[in-house]
Order: C-alpha cells, then structure tokens, then sequence
C-alpha cells in the first residue's frame, strides 16, 4: 500500500463518510472512492459497506485498519522525530512558572507539544515570588512564563499566555468581606503585604502599590518570599493580597475569601526568556502554546476550556 492509500483508508475507517474523507485528507471524492476500490480489488474482498446513507467497515476491513493504524502511527511518530532532530527541536527544555493555574496550562501545553515534537522533554518548576527572574539569570530555567510587567534589557517579554480578573484575597473576618467588590483606592483602609528583595522595584510598584491613585498611602505589611507565606499570613489575618481570579480554584480554602477590584486591571500572564538564550525548541513551544490558547478561547479563557475538558 502507498502512504496516499493508507492515509485515505485509515481516514475513512474513522469518519464513515467519503465527503469527510475528502475533505480531511485534501483530495477529490472520487479520488477517495477510486483509491478504496482499487484497495478492494488488490486485496479480493469488500473493505466497507456502503449505500446512499451509510458506510461501515467489514469484518476484513476491521482486519486491515487494526493491522495498519498502529504502523501509521509508528512512521508518523518516526518522521516527526526525524523533522524534528532535523530542525534542531531536540533536547530538554525547561520552564518556569509563578502560579499554579499557569503551571496547570504548560503542563496540559507540553503534553500537546511532546506529541508534536517527542525529541524535546519539557521540565516545569515554580519560580519563587521573590526573585522572579534569578532562575532565568542562572541558566536554571530557558522559559517562563510570569507576570508583566517586565523592564529588564537582558530579558525578552514574549506573548501573552493568560489574562485573569484581579481579585483581593482576604480572611473572611476581614470588613471587606461583606462588601461585593473592592477598589484600589479602599487599599489605604486595610494594610497590603508586600514581596522581599530582590523582586524588582517597577513591578512591585505595579502589583503592590504604596499609593492609592488619589495619593493616600497604603500601608505595607509582611514582606513574602514564596506564595504559600501570604497565605498563611491572609489567614491569620496580617494583611490582604491581590491574586489573580484561578486563585478562587487553586488556593481556596476554609477562613479565606475572594473579592473582585472594581477599578483595577487584570492580572496578565506573559512568556519570558533571556535575550541570548532563543532556541528552535523555545521558539516552538511558545508558538505552540499560543495556539492551543487561541484554540481554546483566548488567554481569558483557556482556563475555563480547560477545566471543561477535564471535567467532561
């Protein structure tokens, strides 16, 4: 059988239908239906049944599709790895991420690339609140995918992977627990956790404000080195954090509670990587993700679609 063949028999044994056929495999539909009667001919018996309304494989043509697909399979994975080693998208790359849900989607991401590209091994990490960008600098990590905004000359601030709604996380005995949103200027009225050193100064300033937009000071508590210490420091009441909307997913729990900012944008989720460190690996994995969260929906929400397809 010729690779044409294959592919149209295997195509038809899936979708039961020659205009389908046709259409997935880019031929004619008489060229669909001369290829499956030449088959026949070759091999003396009856591949599918067919009428005006349905198609259905014969017991041969069972045969024939379980003894070929497994084949398919092993060449298309053969001559993807072959493309692959030929492009230089070979190796390990490894990946950093600062929040949970975004970790989540790269994996759910490597996994798509893996059977694209199954000479690359994807590794991902959590990268620690504080020093956001240290394991980039280190060479630890080749990619990450991190929150804007970013102003470092040696760092690349690449596409938008995510975009979530900007809540404020707090102790359900907070007073702004009763309330049905928040702003930023109600950020003076309560005291807002901070990020250690060295987190850099343009970004805290971003996430962790120390002025209301009409110049009120806000008070700064706690400075954190990992997620896990706000909150445990949200609980015990020592201060409020803002936290991307997935947060109401991943980090609820008994004693904490998720206001919406009224007034403030989202919290947005964007690849990064060093200025000399692009590779042909790199470059794929980020074009890859960018497609599979267009495909399903767009940065606001891929999340949503994903947790639909896994609870489906």
């Amino acid at each position: 059988m010729e690779r044409q063949e294959i592919e149209i028999f295997l195509a038809l044994a899936e979708e039961l239908h020659f205009g389908r056929t046709a259409d997935r495999v880019g031929v004619s539909q008489s060229r669909v239906s001369q290829t499956i009667a030449r088959l026949e001919r070759r091999i003396g018996a009856k591949l599918f049944e067919r009428s005006s309304r349905h198609v259905a494989l014969t017991a041969i043509g069972e045969q024939l599709r379980d003894g070929v697909a497994p084949a398919q399979r092993r060449i298309e994975e053969a001559l993807a790895q072959a493309t692959a080693a030929g492009r230089g998208i070979t190796g390990t790359l490894r990946i950093g991420f600062s929040g949970a849900f975004t970790g989540h989607l790269l994996h759910h991401v490597a996994g798509v690339f893996g059977q694209r590209h199954p000479g690359v091994e994807a590794q991902i990490r959590q990268v620690q609140i504080s020093d956001p960008y240290g394991p980039l600098r280190a060479a630890e990590i080749d990619l990450q995918v991190s929150e804007p905004p970013v102003q470092e000359p040696d760092l690349i601030l690449g596409p938008l992977l995510l975009s979530q709604e900007r809540m404020l996380l707090m102790a359900q005995s907070h007073p702004f627990a009763r309330r049905g949103s928040v702003s930023v200027e109600d950020l003076a009225d309560t005291t807002l956790l901070s990020v250690a050193p060295p987190v850099p100064g343009h970004w805290l300033d971003h996430h962790f404000p120390s002025r209301t937009p009409s110049g009120r000071p806000i008070p700064h508590g706690q400075a954190i080195t990992h997620w896990e210490d706000a909150l445990s420091l949200v609980l015990a009441g020592k201060g409020v954090t803002p936290v991307a909307a997935a947060g109401t997913q991943y980090y609820a729990r008994p004693g904490l509670t998720f206001r919406p900012f009224s007034d403030a944008p989202p919290i947005e989720y964007a690849f990064i990587w060093p200025t000399d460190h692009e590779t042909a690996r790199l470059r794929a994995f980020v074009a890859l993700a960018t497609e599979e969260v267009r495909r399903m929906g767009g940065p606001s929400r891929a999340l949503d679609s994903l947790w639909a397809s896994e609870s489906g």
